[in-house]
């Protein structure tokens, strides 16, 4: 439940540009550089609010555990701006990660946040990340939403690179035709921007912040649809060229040269798509001038979806398959039997007759036979008389030495062979945290199929974005018993875990109360204690984690078997 991602930031854009037809007089940037300066903003507009009124009240005091109707617990401020802040936090009623805007019931914009939360929530369209409350209490006004952790933002999308058509042509697709539902029921999202975008890990397309982003910072629009309309131009303009259609840099995308004005997608890049190029032209507002077919630009999301309806689907691109390796011919091939003739053949030249190779003629074939029949005789004869030799040793030697037992017929100074161990239950092991991480998966570890797995929750780094020093899962033995080895399979790449071992009756309530005896790193992990080590519970402890699908950092054991 500590997930750390990006693509779950509700308000980080990492942009610095004026929002397309809106040009949001009040409108500031979302990026990580708010979340690192907010607290010492000094400018006019902080002093004087950026929605033309009085100065917004400050932002209120919060801090890292504290809980909002007994329920919502504060992790991580990721967000402090214009008086409202934007926070991870954890549901502990439902035991789930979820986000929260927070603003003092004062502020100018509180009754029109609240509103737009509200209608955004009565929407229920799974194209758009949900809101999941909306609350005035006391002196607090705060959202809830939805948190996705494997989630990517367009923004992280585009630093890899322009998309490709078939991947451009589903943004623009999705996007436009939710946008659409959203305005027939009188909504706007008037902040639609590549942060604001996120793919999930099945290419679904999820917008958030509809209607509440523009609400907490006072935006507002004369035309609402076309706002919305040149947004989505705007973004499948980035996907194809990865490019700002303007002459500002934003959201870690360059804009246009100077001086040359709206220039077409396939103007900018070669292999751009001629007909997504020509949609894009339609939806950015460029008076009128579209591409060379000079087609109706479109005005509305519902307009931009039934021109994406109308092109020829875009199938996506054929797998890449890689050539098999060139066939390797063997010493007795080396020859020239089956190779073309190095010089082409001249009517005029004798044809000369070759010779077949040595030992290929009659003869020769006649005198490997021969040759073979004398060794196998050799051979035969000379075994016989080895084993007429052996018999006659053995029946001079006399009487045969009588083997030596003990009474109890046991040898005390054998090892005992190792065996495997049965692991009679497990847990998951989260003490550092919420105390939970991933339950109902973890019988996969011992189900005997590497093909299930348990994994841990995703985190924005490998060292669990710093949240804490690790997690795992305890193996019971049901009784205190001698362990040997402990083989543990990953999945998703090289991890780091270490063996720790309790003699108790209990699982100890943190990881210091276990005994470190072993660690190691890799996708196959065998954890071999230096010396002999009796227990009951074994705690798996992974310390360090891959990287994921998805831009995120997580463990995967698929197996673990224990040995005496």
């Amino acid at each position: 439940m500590a997930e750390r991602s990006t693509a779950a930031v509700d308000v980080a854009d990492n942009s610095g540009d004026e929002p397309l037809t809106a040009k949001a007089d009040a409108a500031s940037t979302d990026g990580t550089a708010e979340t690192q300066d907010a607290e010492s903003v000094t400018s006019t507009d902080a002093v004087s609010g950026r929605d033309g009124s009085a100065a917004a009240p400050a932002s209120p005091d919060m801090h890292s555990g504290h809980k909002l109707a007994r329920r919502y617990r504060l992790e991580e401020c990721v967000t402090r701006l214009d008086g409202f802040s934007s926070w991870r936090a954890v549901d502990e009623k439902l035991r789930r990660a979820v986000g929260v805007h927070l603003l003092p019931a004062d502020h100018p914009r509180a009754r029109s946040v609240l509103a737009a939360a509200r209608s955004s929530a009565l929407l229920g369209d799974p194209r758009f990340v949900q809101v999941l409350d909306a609350v005035e209490e006391g002196n607090l006004v705060y959202v809830v939403h939805e948190w996705l952790p494997d989630a990517t933002e367009l923004t992280a999308l585009l630093a890899a690179g322009p998309m490709d058509a078939h991947d451009a042509y589903q943004l623009v697709s999705q996007i436009s035709q939710a946008m659409a539902a959203a305005h027939r029921e009188g909504l706007a999202h008037l902040r639609l921007t590549p942060g604001a975008v996120l793919r999930s890990s099945t290419g679904q397309y999820r917008i958030r912040g509809l209607a509440v982003n523009a609400a907490l910072r006072g935006i507002t629009a004369d035309q609402p649809l076309r706002t919305d309309t040149e947004a989505i131009g705007a973004l499948l303009y980035a996907a194809l060229t990865r490019r700002w259609p303007y002459e500002s840099d934003a959201y870690g995308l360059s804009g246009l040269p100077k001086d040359l004005g709206l220039i077409p997608p396939d103007q900018v890049r070669a292999g751009v798509h001629r007909g997504l190029s020509e949609l894009a032209m339609r939806a950015l507002a460029n008076d009128g001038a579209t591409a060379s077919r000079q087609e109706q630009p479109c005005t509305t999301p519902d307009e931009l979806a039934k021109a994406v309806a109308a092109m020829p689907r875009i199938l996506p691109p054929e797998p890449a398959f890689t050539a098999p390796p060139e066939y390797q011919r063997t010493t007795y091939q080396q020859g020239t039997y089956g190779r073309p003739s190095a010089r082409p053949s001249s009517a005029t030249q004798p044809v000369i007759a070759v010779p077949p190779p040595p030992l290929q003629s009659r003869t020769g074939k006649a005198l490997k036979w021969a040759v073979s029949a004398l060794l196998i005789a050799a051979l035969g004869l000379g075994s016989w008389q080895l084993a007429e030799t052996v018999l006659d040793r053995d029946n001079d030697s006399g009487d045969p030495t009588p083997t030596q037992t003990t009474d109890d017929g046991d040898n005390n100074n054998a090892v005992a062979p190792s065996k495997p161990l049965t692991v009679v239950g497990a847990r998951d092991y989260d003490p550092l945290a919420d105390g939970s991480e991933k339950p109902a998966t973890i019988k996969n570890i011992y189900d005997g199929d590497k093909n299930s797995y348990w994994s841990t929750d995703g985190y924005y780094s490998a060292g669990f974005g710093g949240l804490k020093k690790g997690v795992g899962v305890v193996l019971d033995l049901g009784e205190v018993q001698q362990v040997g080895t402990v083989d543990v399979s990953f999945l998703g790449g090289s991890t780091s875990v270490e063996l720790r071992t309790t003699e108790d009756s209990s699982v100890p309530q943190m990881p210091d109360g276990f005994t470190k005896v072993a660690q190691g790193s890799g996708t196959n992990v065998s954890l071999k204690p230096d010396k002999q080590v009796k227990a009951r519970y074994l705690l798996v402890w992974l310390t360090k984690l891959p990287l994921s699908d998805g831009g995120n950092y997580r463990g995967k054991i698929s197996d673990i078997k224990v040995t005496s």
